[in-house]
């Protein structure tokens, strides 16, 4: 089998994409697969027909363009073989404005709404949450608890995205689910509790080692793991999400909230996936394994 390994890309995460993309290019080598790296630059396109001559296109690109659905819809196109969500999932799964109006009903969610010019006070009160529609790695999220924090967030936010969410606070705990597919079905794995030392999951506390305590599994009774799991499993199918993903929410009181689907979740050594994997059993090469062939499902194939 043949793979195109894409990694890199032109976002915000560039760099996080490029650690994912060397850790996988590590297991794809003791797997002995066939490989070929490309690092994905803005003159991309005009090499994109090269991906034809691969098996499988295995996608760790994160952020604008690669997990957005734009890829994917040019790979469609194409008719090139890619890990994770079609375009359509994709693009609905990256504008979390999108994804809260597409989910409305079927998952709990955070009060939220957009706003497009600047304000002087939340129009949700304090704390609130402000955060792009779509970026990654918690890229211009802000925690504000007062109307000076609110203003600088949207001085901040503002100028860049166009339109922000602005979201009720819920305090609790921060948990996020891993899902994975295979030729059995969609797999939950055990329920990862982050506790980091900063504000909240932020860029820093992401991908800094040292700076989030993971709690594998979440200390929940069977009734409370039931109620997150299924409220992840649930957001995750019905925006048609495939292949691999993580499901990010709070549970508080009993209640699991509902904040955001990663289609391309990182695969880096500080990583919620791989360490959520490795809870449940899975090795690193056996995830990047999974991953690629899953692939190969949504034609009925099996590898």
């Amino acid at each position: 089998m043949r793979v195109a390994l894409l990694m890199g890309g032109v976002s915000r995460e560039r760099e996080i994409s490029l650690r994912s993309g060397e850790r996988v290019k590590k297991a794809l080598e003791r797997l002995g697969y066939e490989y070929t790296v490309f690092d994905v630059k803005e003159d991309f396109l005009k090499k994109v027909d090269q991906l034809k001559s691969f098996d499988v296109v295995f996608n760790v690109l994160h952020g604008t363009f690669g997990e957005d659905g734009t890829f994917q819809a040019i790979l469609d196109f194409l008719g090139i073989r890619y890990t994770g969500s079609d375009a359509f999932s994709s693009m609905i799964c990256f504008d979390k404005l999108a994804t809260y109006r597409f989910l409305k009903g079927t998952v709990e969610i955070p009060d939220f709404v957009e706003i497009k010019e600047f304000m002087k006070t939340s129009p949700l009160g304090y704390p609130c949450v402000v955060k792009p529609r779509r970026e990654g790695s918690s890229i211009g999220v802000f925690v504000c608890e007062s109307d000076e924090e609110f203003q600088h967030a949207l001085k901040e936010d503002l100028p860049r995205y166009g339109s922000v969410i602005v979201q009720k606070y819920i305090p609790g705990r921060e948990m996020t689910v891993s899902i994975l597919e295979t030729e059995k079905g969609f797999e939950v794995l055990p329920v990862l509790e982050l506790r980091p030392k900063r504000r909240f999951y932020d860029y820093v506390a992401k991908y800094t080692k040292g700076e989030t305590e993971f709690i594998l599994p979440a200390p929940l009774n069977p009734s409370e793991e039931r109620l997150v799991k299924e409220t992840a499993l649930k957001a995750f199918v019905e925006a048609g999400c495939r292949g691999f993903g993580r499901v990010d929410g709070i549970f508080s009181d009993g209640r699991f909230y509902f904040l955001e689907i990663n289609t391309v979740p990182g695969l880096t050594e500080t990583s919620d996936l791989p360490a959520s994997a490795k809870a449940g059993g899975i090795e690193f090469e056996e995830l990047v394994d999974i991953i690629l062939k899953s692939a190969f499902l949504k034609e009925g194939v099996k590898v």
